[in-house]
């Protein structure tokens, strides 16, 4: 493999495609609004997870929902960032990790079963968030485990605070190259017509309709369309429609969420792991070199089968991975 980034302009074409939506939404207010009014009322609210035992810690902004299962040394598990994206896609590898260790797997403020508080959020947000976590709550040293974008906040508290970390698992992480770009004048004005009552809700709405959410776990998050059944993507529109929940989802979409985690992965000097889906396409196979680059000595296991979630696309091959990369950076 080269250093290369096929996916330079992702984001951007995102963006565009956003903007695009916008001005479409907001053509007419009548009818959004009454198809807002019509979604909201028929929310349901998000069942407790299934697996491990459900707890909640009161972060500085509101009250987080975490997974806590097993005994043995921590391991901290931190979810991807998309509609509908939360803790859940944790349950079949943390299971298979708690036989050996004591897992948390933590919704971040704005998903899943935390609070979804009216603030700015952004990355500086949810690295806060994870450092306090792991000081209040974990109590002792810990195996940090990202994914995608939370992949880079992972990093930073590993960078920032070495003492708080045993070994560091980065799973199709973004945060180098374009994937890092910060937001600019044009992501500003998308971010503030995102938050708009009526403008902001009927774009979102349209972003995390079934049919965008099917299409967004088949073509941008799993290696194989089949494992996106009618169950999944129910779940994933339940999660994105709970009350508050487009707030985070529009910060993300405007790329207020995107960190640059270039100058921090020179002060790593801890045990890292890269874990990656061979299928896929955001961040592509490709742009491990780049990270390898950066992170002398690290180790990168490559998952045939998977896209951007290994984890939940292949969890007993990536719980054995990453349990094996968990004795040797504590041993």
């Amino acid at each position: 493999m080269t250093a290369r980034d096929p996916q330079t302009n992702q984001p951007r074409k995102r963006r565009r495609r956003l903007l695009h939506t916008l001005i479409w939404g907001t053509a007419a207010l009548g009818l959004p609004a009454l198809a807002n009014a019509l979604i909201a009322s028929r929310n349901r609210r998000l069942e407790s997870p299934a697996w491990g035992r459900p707890r909640r810690y009161s972060s500085r902004h509101g009250e987080i929902g975490f997974q806590q299962i097993g005994e043995g040394t921590p391991v901290v598990m931190v979810h991807s960032l998309g509609p509908g994206h939360d803790a859940e896609q944790w349950r079949d590898a943390g299971l298979l990790i708690a036989r050996r260790h004591r897992v948390y797997a933590i919704d971040l403020l704005g998903w899943g079963h935390s609070d979804k508080p009216t603030v700015d959020y952004d990355a500086e947000l949810y690295i806060q968030l994870l450092k306090d976590f792991i000081e209040e709550v974990v109590r002792d040293r810990t195996a940090l485990v990202g994914t995608g974008l939370t992949a880079s906040y992972a990093a930073q508290v590993a960078a920032d605070s070495p003492e708080m970390v045993t070994g560091l698992g980065l799973t199709s992480p973004l945060g180098l190259g374009s994937h890092a770009e910060e937001p600019d004048l044009a992501d500003a004005l998308t971010n503030r017509a995102l938050r708009l009552p009526l403008v902001g809700s009927t774009i979102l709405n349209l972003y995390t309709s079934h049919g965008a959410i099917t299409r967004h776990l088949r073509r941008e998050v799993y290696g194989s369309a089949d494992r996106v059944d009618a169950a999944r993507i129910e779940r994933h529109y339940l999660s994105s429609h709970q009350p508050g929940s487009h707030l985070a989802l529009a910060a993300l979409l405007s790329g207020y969420l995107n960190h640059d985690v270039e100058p921090s992965v020179a002060r790593l000097d801890l045990p890292v792991w890269l874990a990656w889906g061979r299928r896929s396409t955001h961040p592509a196979v490709e742009v491990a070199d780049l990270w390898l680059s950066r992170l002398r000595g690290a180790e990168l296991d490559v998952f045939d089968d998977a896209g951007r979630l290994p984890h939940q696309e292949a969890p007993q091959a990536y719980a054995e991975r990453l349990l094996a990369f968990i004795d040797r950076s504590v041993g």
